[in-house]
This record gives C-alpha cells, structure tokens and sequence, in this order.
C-alpha cells in the first residue's frame, strides 16, 4: 500500500510554528479513496471555530473519479476531530493576537485512517522570510562544497 503524506510546505516558511496536534478529519463518501490516491490538497487551507467545533477550511480533495452522482464537493469544511481538552487548549491560544491554526500534514495511519496535523501559528514578519532564505542558500552552498 502506498504511503501517502500530503504537506504544507508554504506554512513552515509563513509561520512560526508554536503547538502541534494529530486530528481525525470527518470524511464523507469518496473523500478518503481521492486522499487515498494523493489528490489533496492543503496549501491554501487553515482552521476556525464555528461554535465548540474545530473546521478546516479550503482543503481541497479532488472528485473521486470513478465516483458517480454522489461524489464529494471538493473544496467543503471538513469537521477536525479532537478531544475536549484540545480543543479548549487551542481556544484559549487563539485568544492571543496573531495566532492562528494551520494545517501541516495530511496523513493515512497504519489503521487506514486519514488524519491532519495542525499546529498553533504565529505569521512570520518580512526579514524573518529572508532570514530562512539566507539559511537555507547557507546550508545549500555548504552541501555543495562538502560534495
């Protein structure tokens, strides 16, 4: 079975990460067979309270295409599944100016279940990109000497 490990790369380069967490997502029909083949998508996505409840917003999982009229909409919130205490924590955290929860990963378990990966963030300032920027040409330069 193959390994699916769907990543927001653009999110570790915007925020500072603070807390992580694992979270079931709440599926419906085909959803689970397209994350299956790996046609999701979390760039553009984030998290927000409706009520007691945790939503992702703006994921995307592709039709599922063999799937027939009753096939999923591909960009609907998706219910994060954590338990109370969790979700208290990040409520609380949110409180804070500046904060905010975002997806990092989606994953299958070895169970067969699709879970996320969110963590509390902190958005980065504009020299702080450039900072990354300049660490990461660093460490790419000095891997290229060492070869």
């Amino acid at each position: 079975m193959k390994s699916v490990n769907i990543q927001n790369k653009r999110a570790r380069f915007e925020f500072h990460l603070l807390d992580k967490f694992v979270a079931g997502i709440q599926l419906s029909g085909t959803e689970i067979k397209s994350i299956r083949l790996g046609k999701a998508n979390i760039t553009d996505s984030f998290c927000n309270f409706k009520g007691d409840e945790l939503f992702v917003t703006g994921m995307q999982i592709e039709e599922y295409k063999f799937g027939t009229h009753s096939n999923h909409l591909p960009k609907r919130d998706r219910k994060l599944l954590l338990n109370r205490q969790e979700l208290d924590k990040l409520r609380k955290k949110l409180k804070d100016v500046g904060l905010t929860i975002v997806p990092l990963k989606l994953f299958i378990t070895e169970k067969g279940w699709a879970k996320m990966e969110i963590s509390l963030a902190k958005g980065k300032k504009l020299f702080d990109k450039r900072d990354d920027l300049k660490q990461k040409d660093l460490k790419r330069d000095i891997d290229r000497a060492s070869k």
